[in-house]
């Protein structure tokens, strides 16, 4: 991961758009990209109190800590983002005391620019630890973050977390808000060495291919190396596939069809956008082809 990171800003106008009395930003010097923002408790204690007595403190931390990714983001001012918590329990017991968090740019069917701010790519995963923001946008940092931050692995059970935590992060690093994965697989073997983990996790669903993982501990569990091969494609993609619901030509309005049927229940935000702007025909036929893709349990 980066040596350094700065924060963009603009001379004329901060583009923070939290109130700026809650909130101090400082940089921190540190080999991951960490953006450190302090919620200023003494002034907005009551707000914080309110929050704890309506929800769990497990679920409330996790909303602060996404709107800290939130306020990173908008401090950049980036837009065009979907903020996607990663929640899985194997990735809470890897990384205890880290809330992880996937920052997609959404590419279809109007894409936005990869920010380049700070090194952020299409598909991010962000971290928070002790009102500390950070993010990897790619495996190579990925793997950095994983031999700075992993604990020693004491067991079996933990090693295989391990190895799932790394799946998870790799699909959500080549998630476009199309791809659906399997839960990742993994399996332990004991070596004069230490030990390896080895796994894949399968695209179910938006495309084809898998993620393959190796793993390796030495004898005290500490993480050693993991390499990394993929063959993920994308499938079909919304473009203007709802629009040409209605085309005079019944060729296209069948390959529109078709697309949509293939994207399925994935469309749903896609086909909502296109509707909202539709006239009354139109928004009755992407009604129409999604109570397919429902009936079809597409």
């Amino acid at each position: 991961m980066a040596t350094h990171a700065r924060a963009q800003r603009k001379a004329h106008a901060a583009p923070v758009t939290a109130d700026p009395r809650q909130y101090k930003v400082e940089l921190k010097n540190d080999p991951v990209r960490v953006l450190r923002i302090k919620l200023n408790r003494a002034k907005h204690a009551t707000r914080l109190a309110a929050l704890l007595l309506g929800l769990a403190s497990a679920i409330t931390a996790r909303a602060d800590d996404q709107q800290l990714v939130a306020d990173f983001l908008d401090n950049l001012n980036v837009h065009g983002y979907v903020i996607r918590p990663i929640t899985d329990d194997y990735v809470g017991r890897t990384f205890p005391n880290f809330s992880f968090f996937g920052v997609i740019f959404r590419q279809y069917p109007v894409a936005y620019l990869c920010p380049g701010q700070q090194g952020l790519e299409c598909s991010n995963i962000f971290f928070v630890q002790n009102d500390d923001v950070g993010f990897f946008p790619n495996i190579s940092e990925m793997k950095t973050f994983f031999s700075e931050k992993l604990c020693p692995v004491p067991s079996e059970d933990a090693a295989n977390d391990a190895g799932q935590t790394w799946l998870r992060f790799s699909d959500e690093l080549k998630q476009d808000l199309f791809f659906e994965y399997s839960p990742p697989a993994v399996d332990y073997m004991s070596t004069a060495d230490g030990a390896t983990v080895t796994g894949q996790a399968v695209v179910t669903a938006g495309g084809q291919g898998q993620i393959d993982m190796t793993m390796n501990f030495d004898l005290t569990g500490t993480f050693v190396d993991v390499q990394e091969s993929s063959t993920v494609r994308p499938g079909v993609r919304p473009i203007c596939q709802a629009t040409k619901l209605l085309d005079r030509d019944p060729i296209v309005r069948r390959m529109a069809e078709q697309d949509i049927l293939a994207m399925g229940h994935m469309v749903k935000p896609y086909l909502d956008e296109i509707r909202a702007k539709s006239t009354p025909k139109l928004r009755q036929a992407i009604d129409r082809i999604w109570q397919r893709i429902v009936d079809e349990g597409r």
